[in-house]
């Protein structure tokens, strides 16, 4: 691991202080809604709203780096970022609520540039090198998980007004990000593009192994959102265990999305993408089936300690297997597709997530994730009988 180019860690050291900016939005976002929304019901806009602005700036964002290389559209949305947080500051220290939405959509555009980090991380390496790659960048994001919280916590002692400190500190360290994209070596030549391409990415979008990696992260990111989303509120008021219960069971989460990023990216290149892939959906059945079984703390726990286990496996898997589905050429309308798609169903999940739970309770979440894996088993198994089939018509062909 540590044989991995200097570009690696100067990007994993990036996206463990960009990312504490979400980390820091999922643990204040709700609390900073609660006191500015005109209804408690609106609290949880913020959070969503990051979301929606994720979904929003993929694909602008991943189209840009396309003509203009990746270093320059990181430098401008850290840069984004750093204004983004102080609005939102400044939005709390005027109790504006309309203003602090514009500041989380805003930091959301941001994040969908930094999440490109790990496609420059596997870009830096050889093909081999890349599972390793993307699997050490991931480890930024345990760190974020440390930051984010202690942003929030120290911030809001640090001014008069609750939380506006946190942003102001997250702004610093999206100026630290921006002198660190500063060292960051380009891997990335704008491309002449010709007219063919467009009829070539739709043979892209059919190939199986693309619906595979789309679809692993996809169901990765939507489910863990959806039940993430809900367990702190069913938690505390279904169940009535406290707040600091629920954190805990939270935090024990983020932890477990990351942790795993030490060993996953061997485990990719030992037994195959594909078969990380489909552990990562047993590992998700295995966290509905501890969830579903009683209503103890420990149960909280577990489930959702797997839950972020599964994502690792699912969500690397999905980012190892999409650059072999397509050339060099169409990687930037590719990766946009596939970041559209995958945080668009984690904002549908996280916005839906509170509504099937009063409606339906915590089995009834629980069993509608049971079905929605179950449907993704089903579209995995059959685009593994389809990519047999063009094995097997290759191999005749040959003979």
């Amino acid at each position: 691991m540590f044989t991995l180019p200097r570009n690696v860690w100067i990007l994993t050291l990036i996206l463990a202080l960009a990312m504490s900016a979400g980390a820091m939005m999922v643990m204040v976002g709700g609390l900073v809604g609660a006191n500015l929304a005109p209804s408690v019901g609106l609290s949880t806009l913020p959070v969503a709203m990051m979301i929606i602005g994720t979904a929003f700036g993929v694909i602008p964002v991943t189209r840009c780096m396309g003509k203009l290389g990746r270093k320059p559209v990181f430098l401008a949305v850290a840069g984004l970022a750093c204004c983004a947080s102080l609005l939102a500051a400044l939005s709390i220290y005027i109790a504006h609520f309309i203003l602090f939405l514009v500041a989380t959509f805003l930091l959301g555009i941001a994040i969908s540039g930094f999440q490109q980090i790990r496609f420059a991380a596997m870009e830096s390496v050889t093909f081999e090198r890349a599972p390793k790659a993307a699997s050490t960048v991931l480890l930024g994001g345990l760190a974020a998980a440390i930051i984010g919280p202690e942003l929030a916590t120290i911030g809001n002692q640090l001014l008069a007004t609750p939380f506006v400190g946190s942003f102001v500190l997250m702004a610093v360290l999206c100026l630290i990000c921006i002198g660190l994209f500063g060292l960051f070596k380009e891997t990335h030549t704008p491309l002449q593009h010709t007219g063919k391409q467009k009829v070539v990415i739709r043979d892209v979008l059919s190939k199986p192994s693309f619906i595979i990696a789309v679809s692993a992260s996809v169901i990765g990111y939507a489910l863990m959102s959806f039940i993430m989303t809900a367990t702190p509120v069913h938690m505390h008021i279904n169940t009535l265990y406290s707040l600091e219960q629920a954190k805990w069971v939270i935090q024990s989460h983020v932890l477990a999305m990351y942790i795993p990023s030490i060993f996953s990216g061997l485990l990719i290149a030992k037994l195959g993408v594909y078969r990380v892939i489909v552990a990562g959906l047993i590992i998700y059945l295995l966290t509905i089936a501890v969830g579903s079984i009683d209503s103890q703390l420990i149960n909280y726990w577990v489930a959702l300690i797997l839950l972020g286990i599964g994502w690792n496996f699912l969500f690397l898997g999905g980012t190892v297997l999409l650059p072999q589905t397509h050339t060099i050429e169409q990687k930037f309308q590719v990766q946009s597709i596939n970041e559209f798609a995958v945080f668009s169903a984690q904002g549908m999940a996280a916005l839906g997530a509170g509504a099937l739970l009063f409606a339906l309770g915590w089995k009834g979440l629980m069993l509608t994730s049971f079905m929605i894996i179950c449907c993704h088993l089903i579209l995995l198994s059959w685009q593994a009988c389809r990519i047999r089939s063009a094995t097997v018509l290759e191999l005749n062909g040959e003979g």
